[in-house]
């Protein structure tokens, strides 16, 4: 046995799947809307270097035409959620912070990030970017507006 010191870096960790990554801070997380809906971790085979687009989002989520699909600003997703107001109580402060710790960790793992919002009243929002290794994944959530 040598006395060498550990490396810095978990392998382990290293080795984890975007999504087992994310899991743990996707835990009891809802995003707000007039229905507030659980954050999922989501894989999409789109591989390309150039930012998708509307109709491969579409072919990704096998939508018929008729369906809406729309890219949005990525700021437009995290606005809502990460900025605090002067009414928050506890809770809502709590829910900023963890919005807060999910952004740094997307924007660290993910580049070429896009968000895409599929329907119309009830929307499936997706937050897609890529991966070091070139492979896309992101997150998925729901958003009701009437």
């Amino acid at each position: 046995m040598t006395n060498e010191d550990p490396k810095s870096s978990d392998p382990v960790l290293e080795n984890k799947s975007f999504s087992e990554q994310i899991t743990p801070l996707l835990t009891d997380l809802l995003y707000p809307s007039e229905s507030d809906e659980p954050l999922e971790a989501v894989t999409c085979y789109l591989k390309q270097s150039e930012p998708l687009t509307v109709s491969q989002i579409k072919d990704w989520q096998m939508l018929p035409p008729s369906i809406y699909v729309e890219e949005m600003p990525e700021a437009d997703f995290w606005e809502p959620v990460t900025t605090e107001q002067d009414w928050y109580e506890e809770e809502e402060k709590t829910r900023a912070k963890k919005f807060q710790a999910l952004k740094q960790f997307i924007e660290a793992q993910l580049t070429v990030r896009q968000v895409f919002r599929v329907g119309e009243s009830e929307m499936d929002i997706y937050l897609l970017g890529r991966q070091a290794d070139g492979e896309r994944a992101g997150i998925k959530t729901k958003v009701v507006q009437t």
